[in-house]
């Protein structure tokens, strides 16, 4: 017996080992950790239980036969966040680049199949070149089979992808059919086609971080939800993002002790919205100021900053905020504002958290550039996600709701639950200086008529109370009781119940 126990020792530390002493070193001079040094910065200590950390590669082209470690490139297994269960898969650079082989992808599968069967989050850390080239068409099945999982476990399980190194080719479209996206600054990178492939085919002579780095898919491509400055930090956000999850879409929301009052009554909101309608104020303030704690994890915090959206707690229990942002554009939707947000809304509709909506739009941005680009169908993205949603829904209008952008904002109108307005509030099809040259043209030249007609607009149409009138605003609220509102509708629609129309699926405008 003594031989079989040194023989494990001996094969446990020869896997924990990866690619060797020497590569591991490689890895920390690049200020990254390796792939078990995230597993255990990411897990509860001692909540790890590895699988198939002896698998090795099949492949006997070009010498491979001749090369094997154990784990093959990837390291497979679950633990805890916080007591709460998870599968994870970290690539392993140091072995092979942590380039995926059919081996490699067959662990991957096995924990992506037990994390479906268990109805447990799945977290995948990617640093790796891609599929091995040696194993050919191999490795390309073994990708096939890994983004059909991907597609069955999405809206059942949360998935999310943290990129900490290298990832290119095919490894860029398992993360791309996951629920989040993270990368760390300066030191991860994703493109389908590397540099010099992009050199040969368009003459373009580009870096890997001006291609794929975290700023470029964090501000213009909006393929990543955040980044962080290196890996423990990434990691220690992931851990923060995963408390704020439910385990699966039939899990209750996480819920945790809360020290803020739900009747906390916060006076400095009554003078939030400026006196001046053109005036921008931050809208994050109000988040801050209505969530437990000041607590708030904002998801694509730098792309289209026009919109803003992200998780935070009411009384203890996760909600997802979506809010227009008057300190960028004016807080206007435009394409990629209309896409982000739609995203959001059904993956909170998807895991049943409940949605608060607060509303400062004065419209849909104008302008070739935006029609050109399909405004049309991008906008209506974030009306489809709102008008299927079944969750809780609150809408709060702070200021402007002008045109169609009022209806797509949660309106009363999809299925808004509780529909309130601050007396600052403006509902109207549009401004009244513009409203009144369009209904009084033939009196253009008329200033100090167009002046009291504009007033006349005003006082007739830009208040809450023609909209409360029909019903479309359920009440009238002070700014300062936001989130004591907030709180109570949230306790009332708890057991709300509302199903859609039997469909095998919709067919969202993409």
């Amino acid at each position: 017996m003594k031989h079989v126990l040194a023989e494990l020792e001996k094969r446990r530390a020869e896997a924990r080992l990866g690619g060797g002493e020497k590569r591991i070193a490689a890895q920390h001079a690049k200020a990254k950790l390796t792939a078990r040094e995230r597993l255990e910065v990411l897990l509860d200590e001692g909540s790890f239980e590895e699988f198939d950390m002896y698998v090795e590669h099949r492949g006997t082209d070009f010498g491979m036969e001749k090369t094997k470690i154990p784990g093959d490139g990837v390291v497979t297994g679950w633990g805890t966040i916080n007591g709460r269960t998870v599968f994870v898969f970290a690539k392993d650079f140091t072995v092979f680049g942590g380039s995926l082989s059919e081996a490699h992808a067959g662990k991957i599968m096995k924990i992506q199949d037990m994390a479906l069967k268990n109805r447990a989050p799945i977290i995948g850390l990617f640093d790796a070149g891609g599929a091995r080239i040696q194993e050919g068409v191999a490795a390309l099945g073994g990708y096939g089979e890994v983004f059909q999982r991907n597609v069955l476990a999405s809206g059942v399980i949360p998935q999310i992808s943290v990129i900490m190194g290298p990832c290119a080719g095919g490894d860029v479209y398992s993360p791309a059919m996951t629920d989040f996206i993270f990368m760390v600054r300066d030191s991860s990178y994703m493109f389908v086609t590397g540099p010099d492939v992009v050199k040969t085919v368009t003459n373009e002579t580009v870096t890997a971080e001006e291609l794929g780095g975290a700023s470029i898919h964090t501000t213009r491509s909006s393929i990543a939800d955040g980044a962080y400055d290196n890996d423990v930090e990434t990691l220690l956000e992931m851990r923060r993002l995963i408390d704020l999850l439910p385990l699966n879409n039939r899990a209750e929301i996480p819920e945790i002790d809360s020290f803020d009052t739900a009747d906390r009554i916060e006076m400095s909101l009554d003078t939030l919205v400026p006196d001046n309608a053109n005036k921008p104020y931050d809208i994050k303030e109000l988040i801050l100021k209505t969530v437990d704690e000041g607590d708030f994890f904002e998801i694509q915090a730098a792309f289209a900053k026009n919109i803003v959206t992200g998780f935070g707690r009411i009384e203890g229990r996760t909600v997802g905020f979506v809010a227009n942002q008057p300190m960028v554009l004016a807080g206007v939707l435009d394409s990629d504002a209309s896409r982000k947000a739609a995203r959001f809304v059904r993956f909170c509709d998807a895991f049943s958290i409940p949605i608060v909506t607060f509303v400062d739009v004065p419209g849909f941005l104008p302008g070739t550039a935006q029609e050109y680009g399909g405004l049309i169908k991008h906008g209506a993205k974030l009306l489809f996600a709102y008008g299927e949603a079944t969750v809780p829904k609150i809408t709060i209008i702070t200021r402007k709701a002008y045109g169609g952008a009022y209806d797509v904002m949660a309106s009363k109108h999809l299925r808004g639950d509780l529909n309130y307005a601050w007396p600052s509030a403006q509902i109207a099809v549009m401004g009244a200086k513009g409203a009144v040259e369009i209904i009084f043209r033939a009196q253009n030249g008329d200033a100090e008529g167009l002046a009291a007609r504009t007033k006349e607009y005003e006082d007739r149409f830009l208040s809450p109370f023609v909209a409360a009138e029909r019903g479309y605003i359920d009440e009238v609220i002070m700014p300062h009781s936001t989130r004591r509102r907030i709180a109570r509708g949230l306790r009332l629609l708890r057991n709300k119940s509302l199903e859609n129309p039997w469909k095998k699926h919709d067919n969202i405008p993409l």
